[in-house]
C-alpha cells in the first residue's frame, strides 16, 4: 500500500517533488505566467505614454526623426533569431542532452547581448546629437520604454547563464527540464514584447 502511494504521489506531483495546481502545471510555472500578464500591463502603460508624449519635441526633433530603421531593424532579427535558439535549449533537455542545451543557452544569452549592444550605441548616437532623456516628454517616454525593455532582457541574460552555471553544478538534469522551460518562457516574452515596440516605436509615424 505505500508503495502504491508514493508511485502515485511521484505520478501526479513528478521526481522533484513540483506541486502541481488545478490549471494542471506547477506552481512556478503558474507563478511566471502570472508575472509575465503583469508585465504586459506595465509595458502596455509604457507604450501607451508613449503614443501620447511622441510628438512633444519641445520644438526639436523628435525620435522617429533620427530613427536608424535599417539599423534597428538588424538589431531586431538579432533577438527574434534568439528566440529560435531558446526552444533548440529547451528542446536539447528534453533529449536529455545537457551539453547540447548549454550550448544553445550561451547563444541564446551571446544574442541577447548583441541586442543590447545596439541599443546602447543607438542611446549613444541619440545623445550625441542632443537628445537625451531630460530634453523632452517625447524623448524621455522613448528612453523609458526602450530602456525598460533592454533591463528586461539584461535580466534575461543573466538567468540564461545562471542556468548555465547551475548546469555545470550538476543542479539543472533532464528531470528538471522545466527550470529551463521557465527561463525560456520569460525569454520568449521579452522577444514578443520587442516585436510590439519595434513596430508601434519605430515602424509607425
Amino acid at each position: 500500500m505505500t508503495d502504491l502511494a508514493a508511485a502515485l504521489k511521484e505520478e501526479l506531483v513528478g521526481p522533484d517533488h513540483e506541486h502541481v495546481t488545478t490549471t494542471g502545471i506547477s506552481n512556478e510555472k503558474l507563478a511566471m505566467w502570472t508575472f509575465l500578464g503583469s508585465e504586459c500591463l506595465l509595458f502596455g502603460g509604457l507604450i501607451s505614454t508613449f503614443l501620447l508624449y511622441k510628438v512633444r519635441a519641445a520644438g526639436g526633433q523628435t525620435p522617429h526623426d533620427l530613427y536608424d530603421i535599417a539599423f534597428t531593424s538588424i538589431s531586431s532579427f538579432v533577438l527574434l533569431m534568439s528566440s529560435l535558439t531558446m526552444v533548440l535549449a529547451v528542446s536539447s533537455i528534453q533529449r536529455r542532452d545537457l551539453r547540447a542545451m548549454r550550448g544553445w543557452l550561451m547563444t541564446t544569452a551571446l544574442l541577447g547581448v548583441v541586442f543590447i549592444s545596439g541599443q546602447v550605441y543607438e542611446f549613444t548616437e541619440f545623445v550625441n546629437e542632443g537628445y537625451g532623456f531630460t530634453h523632452s516628454p517625447a524623448w524621455s517616454a522613448f528612453f523609458t520604454l526602450t530602456g525598460f525593455h533592454g533591463v528586461h532582457v539584461t535580466i534575461g541574460i543573466v538567468m540564461l547563464l545562471s542556468v548555465v552555471v547551475l548546469s555545470l553544478r550538476g543542479h539543472i538534469t533532464p528531470e528538471r527540464a522545466e527550470a529551463v522551460e521557465i527561463v525560456g518562457l520569460y525569454w520568449h516574452f521579452v522577444d514578443v514584447v520587442w516585436v510590439v515596440i519595434f513596430s508601434v516605436v519605430y515602424l509607425i509615424k
